[in-house]
């Protein structure tokens, strides 16, 4: 039996019409909370939303100068939406870097400073930024998702900084490889960089760095925000919580 420990609590969740969003998002109702599903994808969207009881928001995150003037009224934020390319940096189409900043920094940004004063006035709040293992570490070929993810480290620390003294706290979560539909697209840019076949890329490039050799459930994510959207978490702040399968221990 799941706590309903979220009851009476508003999520938003982005990029939560699959993969890690979608999880976060079923995590959060099954605990009580009434859910926002922020997708790009307005079939994803709605689908999810109608599982859940919960709301659609059909939204491009990247339309950022469309964020600037938002308020949000929600107990719990989850930064989700991302997307990865794999190109050597001399290669990378500058366009396609800038949007990905827009997306996985600007966007979280601009949805944290629409919240807070909400979670500020109610004494509570909570921020959950699913960030990665590439943002505590580097890897070739993934120029503009690891500075992405180094970014959204800092912009976590400084909201847990400030929020702490409204009873609002903001917390990274850290995962390698999930098995999700993101990761599924990497495979065949992978290969080619690489040069090596589609089925090698897990073993051999994706796993190479885990001690534990497998990837990470979406629901293994979710159960981390969860507990960190709870009030058993409620000194937790300004963290980063690894789900690598050892990876940044090296």
């Amino acid at each position: 039996m799941v706590d309903q420990d979220l009851v009476g609590k508003r999520a938003l969740v982005t990029g939560a019409g699959s993969g890690i969003g979608l999880a976060c998002a079923r995590e959060f109702a099954a605990r009580g909370a009434q859910v926002t599903i922020a997708d790009v994808s307005r079939e994803a969207a709605e689908t999810a939303a109608a599982e859940l009881t919960g709301e659609a928001w059909v939204v491009d995150l990247s339309d950022t100068a469309a964020q600037e003037d938002l308020e949000l009224d929600v107990d719990i934020l989850v930064n989700n939406a991302g997307i990865q390319r794999v190109t050597p940096i001399h290669e990378f189409d500058p366009e396609v870097f800038r949007f990905m900043q827009r997306l996985m920094v600007e966007s979280p940004f601009l949805l944290i400073r629409a919240a807070l004063p909400g979670m500020y006035a109610k004494g509570w709040g909570r921020v959950i930024n699913i960030s990665s293992a590439h943002g505590l570490r580097a890897s070739a070929f993934k120029v503009a998702y690891v500075t992405a993810k180094h970014a959204m480290e800092g912009l976590s620390k400084v909201t847990a900084l400030e929020g702490g003294p409204h009873g609002v706290t903001s917390n990274c979560i850290n995962p390698g490889y999930v098995r999700t539909p993101l990761v599924e697209k990497q495979i065949a840019d992978q290969a080619r960089i690489h040069g090596i076949p589609e089925d090698e890329v897990v073993e051999k490039v994706m796993l190479t760095e885990s001690a534990i050799p497998r990837l990470t459930e979406p629901g293994e994510v979710a159960s981390l925000a969860g507990w960190l959207a709870s009030d058993k978490a409620g000194m937790v702040t300004g963290a980063s919580y690894t789900m690598d399968g050892g990876w940044t221990a090296r």
